[in-house]
């Protein structure tokens, strides 16, 4: 009699399963800004060139470029115009992510960042991506960061940044820079600007 009830029961866990695989885990969200920015629609934008983290790289590398595409796809949602090839824009978009991996639970470590002279902890210490292993050993799992700051180009002043992280497994659909990327900007930018100094989970 329980023969039939414990088969069914692996079924839909399996099913359960493949159906988390293909999801990216709730994205933990903070940002940081000194006003709420009173950008009009229309208002132009410049993603610069070299990643934030490393602003004397000479070619950005694909993946960064995946990240970059998701960020602008959200600057345009929320009305701001990119700008063209040699124009001048009074938002300068700075861009950097970070891709780690290690088995079992992600680790956070404590990035401070501030806006305007502002200091502001990153990191709630809140673990993200716990899952069940059925393989018998410890799971690989990649931690994704996304880092955005928005400059007033015209004095180089930040005034607002943010940082979107989460944790898949490596091997996951969800764990492939495309979709990463997208699921990440699209947390950060929910309900942009976002209340200063929370952290926030966005599912």
């Amino acid at each position: 009699m329980m023969r039939p009830l414990s088969v069914a029961l692996l079924a839909a866990a399996a099913l359960a399963l493949g159906g988390c695989a293909t999801a990216v885990p709730p994205v933990e969200v903070t940002r940081f800004h000194n006003v709420v920015p009173g950008w009009a629609p229309g208002t132009r934008y410049a993603i610069a060139t070299a990643p934030l983290d490393a602003p004397g790289a000479a070619m950005p590398s694909i993946e960064w470029n995946s990240y970059r595409t998701a960020v602008d796809q959200q600057l345009q949602r929320l009305g701001l115009v990119a700008a063209g090839t040699g124009e001048r824009a009074p938002l300068l978009v700075r861009v950097a992510f970070d891709r780690s991996e290690q088995a079992n639970a992600p680790r956070r470590s404590p990035v401070s960042v501030g806006v305007g002279g502002g200091t502001g902890s990153y990191g709630s210490g809140v673990g993200l991506g716990v899952g069940i292993n059925l393989g018998g050993g410890p799971k690989r799992m990649a931690d994704l960061q996304l880092s955005v700051r928005i400059d007033d180009a015209a004095t180089g002043q930040a005034v607002w940044e943010g940082r979107a992280l989460t944790a898949v497994p490596v091997k996951a659909p969800a764990a492939q820079p495309s979709l990463a990327a997208a699921k990440l900007a699209e947390a950060l930018f929910k309900d942009f600007p976002g209340e200063s100094g929370r952290t926030i989970s966005v599912p």
